[in-house]
């Protein structure tokens, strides 16, 4: 069993995952891919972390905390601003994702967000269907702002873009209604 205590911390982008411990300062990097993933779990099995922490990232985090609560680690979300602020009040002005992830690591340790457990499968493919919906809307919005200013040559492209966006709409609500 684990004497000391564990924390980890995930910094998410695009390409890596970046992973800090606490309070061994130890720092790696994965890719994030399906393969990093799996690694990630992996290692994290091996370390058996008392909280893993990760900052929401415009969607991109997603999978990844489906794929640590599957493997029974206790991982949590959070707002990216939380972690922000506590950099701030820490006095940690570099920002890099390596930094970024041992920070993450310590706010694990010191706040100590309360695990929840995500979303099943049926609510998270309900919540990206109200996203796209509400993405949709935008668009149409957008397009029908344009229409009023384009010119005659313009207007019909754009016109026959609010239709298909328009089904595209109701193919979503259709699937939501579901």
């Amino acid at each position: 069993m684990n004497s000391k205590r564990v924390f980890a911390g995930i910094d998410i982008s695009k390409d890596h995952l970046d992973v800090g411990i606490h309070p061994t300062g130890k720092v790696w990097q994965l890719v994030h891919d399906e393969a990093g993933k799996e690694q990630l779990c992996r290692e994290l099995r091996k370390l058996k972390p008392d909280l893993i922490v990760m900052e929401a990232s415009g969607g991109m985090e997603s999978a990844l905390a489906v794929k640590l609560q599957e493997a029974k680690l206790p991982a949590v979300v959070v707002n990216h601003r939380q972690g922000g602020d506590f950099d701030k009040a820490h006095g940690i002005l570099a920002k890099t994702d390596r930094i970024d992830a041992q920070v993450l690591a310590s706010f694990a340790e010191r706040i100590r967000p309360e695990v929840r457990p995500l979303p099943d499968e049926a609510q998270r493919a309900l919540e990206g269907l109200m996203v796209r919906r509400r993405q949709l809307v935008t668009m149409v919005t957008a397009e029908k702002n344009r229409l009023g200013r384009a010119s005659e040559e313009v207007a019909q492209g754009i016109q026959e873009h609010i239709e298909w966006l328009k089904r595209q709409l109701k193919e979503v609500d259709r699937e939501i209604s579901r």
